[in-house]
């Protein structure tokens, strides 16, 4: 950890950015380990099922998504076995009636919980949908093999999953394959109150959604980039806080727009480990008119973000198989690019490995410095930081570009116009390990609002 200034210290305007971290070991350590040739098995399997409909056969032992349900929390208690038990594995379930779902049915979530040494409450979880569906929303029978939507996110969630058991980390670890996608995000809300009932206070949620694929639709071919979407104001901002955000800032600063920096930045600094996968930001919750699970997490407050390739191409979405003058549909193994897949299930496990292991982001974070020309920044104290990082950036720029370590929990940015800038802080472990950046006030709170009281 660079130089920590005492608390209330000066720090200049002039003050030059951050420098670039020293190689990190465990991360190298963590992407040499994932391994291709298991992604392609679990893609293969998941395959196999025929199809994983939410609505299809829930008893057979090979077609279906009951086998697919019972495969995957066998695979899950097997890394568990390999890890003397360090997994906890639940499937929690709710029944949903619907406009997809015209009968009650049972939609599941598969949990692998891996509880944090020392803050077991504060959560990172990685997710993918374990459903398929072809052009027909509701036909449950036909083959719908659903390759890279999305038993492309699976394959991530179960890789990231054998990796990071091999090490303990101070925060607890989900790894989530969610059924019901398709028919409405229903195991994204499995999930989510799931994660309300168990007291989570979730810090990030990776969902990967159609990870796999390099050729887009018009011919283009992108293996240098995913993209990582988030929402930019709280989908829980009441109205007083949303009418506050709107007159001093934070449309660009919701905890879900700085966990996509947080990965952005991670990306930029393990280029080398990523094989040179960059990391692109999209300032959106999700592709135009269309979902994912993150957005039920979102729903209760969580911090969550959609990781989806940079090059779709729907031929292979949602789509019946059949070849039609020459034009091949339907989403098959043939379509998955597993070196681009291998990339982007590193990028996510070293994500949750570097969140996991950093202190909580900071609580409370206020400014102050209105007609006066330097800005005050304080906090409440975070356990397990050794010190934190005040970072602040040009009101137009996508990073933090400006930063400085301080030793306790205020400093005041002299010669640095509150009106100018934006501000945030972040806590540091004595290893160097930091948590996401923190905007002030409510816009930028990790924190997520406590449940609704129950209605009589």
């Amino acid at each position: 950890m660079r130089a920590i200034l005492a608390a209330g210290a000066a720090v200049l305007l002039t003050a030059a950015p951050a420098a670039a971290d020293p190689p990190d070991a465990q991360l190298s350590a963590i992407a040499r380990s994932v391994d291709e040739a298991r992604l392609r098995a679990t893609i293969e399997k998941l395959v196999s099922f025929g199809t994983r409909h939410t609505l299809s056969d829930r008893a057979s032992p090979t077609r279906g998504i009951g086998a697919a349900e019972r495969w995957a929390a066998a695979e899950f208690e097997a890394i568990s076995k390999a890890c003397g038990g360090c997994l906890e594995v639940q499937v929690p379930k709710q029944t949903f009636t619907g406009k997809r779902v015209p009968t009650p049915s049972e939609v599941g979530a598969i949990l692998a919980i891996q509880r944090g040494t020392s803050d077991p409450d504060r959560v990172i979880v990685i997710s993918g949908h374990i459903d398929s569906r072809v052009s027909d929303p509701m036909n449950a029978t036909s083959d719908a093999p659903g390759a890279n939507d999305d038993a492309s996110g699976v394959a991530a969630v179960m890789e990231a999953a054998r990796v990071l058991s091999r090490y303990k980390f101070p925060a607890t670890l989900v790894f989530a394959a969610l059924e019901g996608e398709e028919q409405g995000l229903l195991g994204g809300k499995v999930l989510a109150d799931f994660a309300v009932q168990r007291g989570w206070k979730v810090e990030a949620n990776l969902n990967n959604d159609i990870v796999g694929n390099t050729h887009g639709q018009s011919g283009v071919v992108v293996r240098d980039r995913v993209r990582v979407f988030s929402e930019g104001t709280k989908s829980v901002e009441t109205a007083e806080q949303a009418s506050q955000r709107r007159y001093n800032g934070g449309e660009v600063d919701s905890p879900s727009r700085n966990l996509a920096r947080f990965i952005d930045a991670l990306a930029d600094r393990q280029a080398a480990n990523l094989g040179g996968l960059d990391v692109m930001m999209v300032y959106r919750t999700d592709r135009y008119g269309r979902g994912g699970d993150q957005v039920e997490m979102l729903a209760k407050g969580f911090p969550a973000v959609r990781v989806t390739e940079a090059a779709e191409h729907y031929d292979r979405q949602h789509q019946d198989l059949l070849t039609e003058n020459g034009r091949v549909y339907g989403d098959t193994i043939d379509g998955v690019d597993f070196p681009y897949l291998a990339r982007v299930t590193r990028l996510n496990a070293m994500t949750m490995a570097a969140l996991a292991r950093a202190p909580a982001p900071p609580e409370g974070v206020k400014i102050e410095g209105a007609v006066s020309p330097d800005t005050r920044i304080s906090w409440m104290p975070v356990a397990g930081a050794a010190g934190y990082r005040v970072h602040w950036r040009g009101t137009t720029e996508p990073q933090w570009s400006q930063s400085r370590d301080v030793a306790e929990t205020s400093a005041t940015l002299q010669g640095v116009v509150i009106d100018d800038w934006f501000f945030g802080v972040s806590s540091v472990a004595a290893d160097g390990a930091q948590s996401p950046v923190v905007f002030p006030g409510l816009a930028g709170s990790f924190v997520s609002p406590p449940p609704p009281p129950k209605q009589p």
